[in-house]
């Protein structure tokens, strides 16, 4: 969980602004989003396969674009 200590005489946004940076460094919001319904085994095996698929192919893109 994400834990920010107020500095003295730091404004509320400031400090605000620091506890949603490390929200986002913790990956909590886009934790949440993905708990957020239940997702059956083999769709979480079909959703990471396209994942690394799309990167795979994103890759081969790029390595045949240095050649030419």
């Amino acid at each position: 969980m994400a834990h920010v200590v107020r500095d003295q005489g730091e404004s509320f946004e400031s400090l605000f602004k620091r506890f949603k940076k490390a929200v986002q460094q913790d990956r909590i919001f886009s934790e949440m989003r993905r708990r957020r319904f239940y997702e059956k085994p083999s769709q979480e095996r079909k959703r990471k396969a396209a994942k690394k698929a799309r990167k795979s192919r994103r890759t081969t893109l790029k390595m045949q674009s240095r050649h030419f």
